[in-house]
């Protein structure tokens, strides 16, 4: 008799692991249920999944850029006021405060909003830079986006500064 390969003893010793088990219990109850069950004939569908558009891809991606730059997962956690306040010295009047002054690691949740919207501002800028330099578009278009966009720039870049002065006083100086 020739002696086996490898391949036939493999296929061998899985055909007996499926047909045949040593635990007897384990055999009734792979037998009997489907003696008298059938199982059912479904016709199901995969669903279809369509890819969201660009625009869509871009939205969920710059919003999700917001929430993280101006400090979501921190007015989560820590729970601070929405804005805070002081009392006037010589008046006696609270007034409202919406910088928390000199303590960095510390924001109220206006000055994450507006902190995260100016980054959000100077990125939309340099995107609108990029729309500008289309050379499929008239002039005027690409003066409005250029335009439009260094003055996003400019206005993101001052309002960051302004917010950073005004967190830390003496910076800058």
């Amino acid at each position: 008799m020739a002696p086996r390969t490898d391949s036939q003893t493999l296929a061998t010793m899985s055909d007996a692991s499926n047909e045949s088990s040593i635990d007897p219990i384990f055999h009734i109850l792979r037998l009997i249920p489907f003696s008298f069950l059938r199982p059912p004939r479904l016709r199901l569908k995969l669903p279809s999944f369509t890819l969201p558009s660009p625009m869509t891809v871009f939205a969920l991606i710059l919003l999700t850029y917001f929430l993280v730059i101006s400090g979501f997962v921190y007015d989560v956690i820590v729970e601070p006021p929405g804005i805070g306040s002081t009392q006037d010295p010589n008046t006696g009047a609270i007034r409202p405060v919406v910088f928390m002054s000199g303590r960095v690691n510390g924001q109220y949740i206006i000055e994450g909003l507006s902190s995260g919207f100016m980054f959000v501002m100077g990125g939309i800028g340099i995107i609108m830079l990029d729309l500008a330099l289309d050379k499929n578009r008239a002039k005027s278009v690409k003066a409005s986006y250029a335009t439009a966009g260094v003055t996003s720039i400019v206005i993101g870049y001052v309002m960051s500064m302004l917010f950073i002065r005004i967190k830390i006083p003496g910076y800058l100086h």
